[in-house]
């Protein structure tokens, strides 16, 4: 999909997603080598974004797999639709159970999910497996021979390799740790929260209506936000919405008013705000 690693920095940003060198070098490195990427950091810095934004440089299908506390095989992989399978059978009184079976579990009657759709056909995919950590470990050992091999094994129908390998970002959040065995098999990449610099510039592209100075007083008091013992600390996310949000207000300056009215936006815990309320010194950023 890339030529270089500039290229790659270039493309993202023709879809409005700022890469730094490091994450720019990374998915260069796993489109030209083959390999799956993890990508660890804190909830919105971007993780799930870096991977819609290679599928839209790529012009590929999207495949997501969001995982959760219980996802198992038949949301994963893939389940027989029973209801339709009963039907054939009430259908076919007359037969033997060796002509039913053999119809019943053929492509007909497969519902695909995710990791099977993301391996079967021509049509380029990347394949998203969105906060991986917090799935059961269990399904880290479905997805060794996915990313391994890049095939499924259906018991009923043998095993399907992939024809084209999609491109394959795995996020997390790092609320549990991965297997070694799946981290050997990825490129490893962390993004964390961006520094000033880079901030004011996403800002800028994602909310292009608010002016220089008050961009860099946003970046500014998020920062501080940041470097105090929070919660949960301010997101990029929660930067433009912060941004988005003066904007709909009309605020020209960031004066103790519009920062305690407006808090509620980038913070979520009720003592965060009232620490940032006593700690946070508009004077001194």
């Amino acid at each position: 999909m890339f030529t270089s690693v500039d290229d790659v920095a270039a493309r993202l940003a023709e879809t409005g997603y700022l890469a730094s060198p490091a994450v720019a070098t990374t998915v260069f490195l796993a489109d030209r080598l083959g390999k799956p990427l993890l990508v660890e950091g804190p909830a919105g810095v971007g993780k799930t974004e870096l991977a819609k934004a290679v599928a839209e440089v790529a012009g590929a299908r999207l495949v997501r797999l969001q995982c959760y506390e219980g996802v198992d095989e038949s949301r994963a992989l893939y389940e027989w639709n029973h209801a339709k399978q009963l039907l054939r059978i009430s259908a076919g009184r007359d037969e033997t159970w060796d002509e039913t079976r053999t119809d019943i579990f053929s492509e007909e009657f497969l519902l695909t999910r995710p990791l099977l759709t993301a391996i079967r056909g021509d049509d380029p995919k990347v394949l998203l497996i969105d906060e991986t950590d917090k799935a059961d470990v269990e399904v880290e050992g479905l997805l060794l021979e996915v990313l391994s091999d890049f095939q499924v094994t259906v018991p009923e129908l043998g095993t399907i390799a992939a024809t084209r390998r999609p491109f394959v970002v795995l996020t997390s959040n790092a609320s549990r740790e991965l297997s070694e065995a799946l981290r050997r098999r990825c490129l490893f990449l962390h993004i964390g929260f961006p520094d000033e610099e880079l901030e004011r510039r996403i800002v800028r592209l994602k909310v292009p209506g608010l002016d220089e100075a008050l961009t860099r007083s946003v970046v500014r008091v998020v920062g501080a936000l940041r470097a105090m013992d929070l919660r949960k600390v301010p997101s990029v996310a929660e930067t433009i919405d912060w941004a988005r949000t003066l904007l709909a207000l009309g605020a020209d300056t960031l004066d103790e008013t519009v920062v305690r009215g407006s808090l509620g936006v980038l913070l979520k815990h009720q003592d965060d705000v009232l620490k940032a309320t006593a700690k946070l010194d508009l004077d001194a950023l």
